[in-house]
């Protein structure tokens, strides 16, 4: 007998969007995305949050499917709707509305109608998120961390079973990008979370499986682990002047380059010493994102 599909895994398959203006956003996306912290890691413009969109039901594909469980996520997308919780890239808020009333009316067009149930679910939300003794504050005058937190307050008021966050830490002091860490972790025991970032450490630090996309296509789907594994005794890195850098990249399969102490520090991705002076360095994710966006990656 055929093993059951957990009813908490996002499964996509050849889904692809291209745009009026004829920009192709997604290009043959298939994904399997399990429960806990799945990120989803590319440059800006790469296609992520066309795909995040989509997986939200807010834009239709040109073909391709989405389930998750039991549910076809582009034809029955109320039932989609009630189990999900999302938080956008540019996550708006009203002036003049304290965090508290704003949550309540939030939770009453979620479906929670009955007013003692919706206060107690609201106030909750506000303890869990940190903003208890905000709540009486305009929204207008929140941080961005508490902003932040406002926001996956609101994507979290029905108990979503699948959560999408989509680039979440941009403009977040280090304190702030910890704490919501912290609650993604939290968050990510029992649901399906789909983390959209270009921020390298953001996936190394809270994601089990992840995928890399570029220019709407998959470059990797797998543990992050295994992606730095792919590269090991491959990296190599040196010191060198300004002046030289254009030269070594049309040279060189070089991945990145970046200045160390001033000085620009190339990392190149060959089997052996690009040439004497070069020092084999242990691979990151960032070479691994750099090494896949070049079309480089790993054998």
């Amino acid at each position: 007998m055929a093993e059951s599909q957990d009813p908490l895994e996002l499964r996509i398959q050849n889904l692809t969007k291209t745009y009026k203006n004829g920009v192709k956003a997604l290009d043959g996306v298939s994904l399997v995305i399990p429960r806990g912290l799945y990120g989803l890691l590319g440059p800006n413009g790469a296609g992520k949050s066309t795909l995040m969109r989509t997986i939200a039901t807010l834009q239709e594909p040109d073909s391709g499917t989405i389930r998750f469980g039991g549910i076809d996520v582009l034809a029955q997308k109320e039932e989609v709707r009630k189990l999900l919780g999302y938080l956008p890239q540019d996550f708006g808020v009203y002036p003049r509305v304290s965090a508290e009333e704003m949550l309540d009316h939030l939770a009453l067009l979620k479906g929670i109608t009955h007013g003692k149930e919706r206060r107690e679910v609201v106030h909750a939300m506000l303890h869990r998120v940190n903003l208890w003794e905000h709540r009486r504050k305009a929204l207008t005058g929140f941080s961005g961390g508490m902003r932040q937190r406002f926001g996956i307050a609101q994507a979290l008021l029905a108990e979503p079973r699948l959560l999408i966050v989509d680039e979440p830490t941009a403009g977040l002091d280090p304190g702030e990008r910890n704490r919501f860490y912290n609650l993604l972790a939290e968050i990510g025991e029992n649901v399906v979370v789909i983390l959209s970032t270009h921020i390298v450490q953001d996936v190394m630090e809270l994601c089990r499986n992840m995928a890399i996309i570029h220019q709407g296509r998959v470059l990797f789907a797998g543990s992050p682990d295994a992606a730095v594994e792919g590269l090991a005794g491959r990296v190599w890195t040196r010191g060198v002047a300004r002046d030289q850098v254009e030269d070594y990249k049309a040279r060189m399969p070089v991945i990145s380059h970046k200045l160390v102490g001033g000085q620009p520090q190339i990392h190149v991705l060959a089997d052996a010493a690009p040439e004497p002076g070069f020092t084999a360095i242990r691979p990151d994710l960032e070479d691994v994102f750099f090494a896949h966006i070049a079309g480089l990656g790993a054998r």
